[in-house]
């Protein structure tokens, strides 16, 4: 009880030595962390972050994955999938508290590897891993925003001939926009607004299941998995990549680095606001959409409302539902920039300047610009690129958000090995580890089978 007021002091004083580019893990601050991962959000702003990063529009592919595990399947590990993340995002919450009542507040990812770990693990593994499934994950919102804005033209001129690449250059144009904002704190109203419309679209995507199933416009309700032994068995572990992406984030120490000083139980607030989005329209879409179409369930539910270029919900909601999406898909992306900016920043501003000085502000702006135009042109290039934001999902999302919590609080708290929450820790870290390989080695056939259909600026 008495330590209370010293822990607190501690981080009173972290946060103005952050304000003042002091120390953090034996290093200045550099303009990345200052500039970028400014701590001076409370709670609800944390809670905002999280949902953003984590209620995506791929939530929208869990009736897809529940088609190749079954109605008992799917649900366990959808169960297991919100257990797990929700407890190992709140180890990672613990072990960064814990640190910065110690005097050290980590901001990165990479910082608590290369702390906990060893520098090896950040610069080798951690970085690298989280800048791949976060700028993947940027991509990836690119590529569905074009396709999303391509089926509102479809639904309002069918017959129409502009090609997907067009709506992927003009979001990307209105993502180079958005990057602009200059720190990660800065985001919290679009994630507000994005909390709202990922509530929105799942609604949405729920009535249009229930109308689908109950007219004479759905398919035969088949919940049987098909395939033979070999494809039924790459197809679990596919699904379960689709699954762990889903509920994957990758940026909890990033987003932890918004919160003001002190940070004790503002973390756990804000992951108690996002879960009960999380449980809302993960169980509600997925349940309701495998119901609707069955085994028949296409990569992402919204396909699954056109048949033949032709709505099979009413248009208005297909149309509401689609936009819900695409206007979410740009927080989305520019939350996953975030550990991009902070990386930009740290190469080519000067932390000794203002952050709104000309010195930061031109190669700010051009820097931005240039990564939102790399990855518009590889979603423009690369339409497919689902297939490989699986590998990213499989290779990327499980280790860092299933196993490496595990790890880092074993590492930092060192629980004894003769209590359950050692070997509770080193079970999921083993188990995650095992899935992440198989689930990678899955992602991989699936590639090399879809290899033939592939073509660069593909109209799909």
């Amino acid at each position: 009880m008495g330590l209370e007021p010293v822990a607190a002091s501690r981080e009173d004083e972290e946060a103005k030595k952050m304000e003042a580019g002091g120390d953090t893990i034996g290093q200045k601050l550099d303009a990345g962390a200052l500039f970028v991962l400014q701590s001076k959000g409370s709670w609800l702003h944390c809670g905002y972050h999280l949902t953003t990063s984590i209620v995506a529009p791929p939530l929208l592919s869990l009736p897809f994955a529940f088609a190749a595990l079954g109605w008992t399947a799917g649900i366990i590990c959808l169960v297991i999938g919100a257990a797990v993340t929700f407890y190992s995002y709140n180890l990672i919450s613990r072990v960064l508290e814990h640190h910065a009542q110690q005097g050290r507040r980590q901001l990165r990812f990479r910082d608590m590897a290369t702390d906990i770990l060893g520098p090896g693990w950040g610069k080798y593994y951690i970085g690298p891993i989280q800048f791949l499934v976060c700028f993947g994950a940027v991509i990836a919102c690119t590529l569905l925003a074009g396709q999303s804005m391509k089926a509102i033209y479809l639904l309002a001129n069918p017959g129409g001939t502009i090609k997907l690449y067009v709506f992927v250059a003009i979001f990307g144009v209105f993502m180079m926009i958005l990057a602009q904002l200059p720190s990660f704190h800065s985001l919290r109203h679009v994630n507000l607004i994005s909390l709202l419309l990922c509530l929105a679209y799942s609604f949405c995507a729920v009535a249009g299941s229930v109308y689908l199933g109950n007219s004479d416009k759905a398919p035969p309700k088949d919940y049987s998995i098909t395939g033979d032994a070999q494809n039924r068995v790459f197809g679990v572990f596919n699904a379960i990549a689709i699954i762990a992406t889903t509920y994957g984030n990758g940026i909890i120490p990033e987003i932890q680095a918004t919160v003001a000083a002190p940070v004790t139980g503002k973390m756990f607030r804000g992951l108690c606001l996002c879960y009960a989005v999380v449980v809302t329209t993960f169980f509600s879409v997925a349940i309701s959409g495998y119901w609707a179409v069955g085994n028949q369930a296409q990569g992402i539910l919204l396909s699954d409302f056109m048949v033949d270029g032709a709505a099979v919900i009413p248009e208005w909601l297909l149309l509401i539902t689609q936009l819900f999406t695409l206007l979410q898909l740009s927080a989305v992306g520019v939350v996953y920039l975030q550990p991009t900016n902070e990386v930009l920043e740290g190469l080519f501003s000067d932390a000794k300047q203002g952050q709104y000085a000309a010195r930061n502000v031109a190669p700010r702006l051009a820097s931005r610009t240039a990564a939102v135009a790399l990855a518009t042109t590889v979603a423009a290039m690369v339409p497919f690129f689902g297939d490989m934001n699986s590998l990213i999902g499989a290779f990327g999302f499980l280790p860092l958000d299933f196993a490496v919590p595990a790890v880092f609080y074993n590492a930092t708290f060192k629980p004894s090995k003769k209590g359950v929450v050692f070997w509770l820790n080193t079970a999921i870290a083993v188990v995650f580890s095992a899935l992440a390989v198989i689930a990678s080695v899955a992602a991989v056939r699936q590639i090399a089978l879809d290899a033939k259909t592939y073509k660069l600026f593909a109209n799909v």
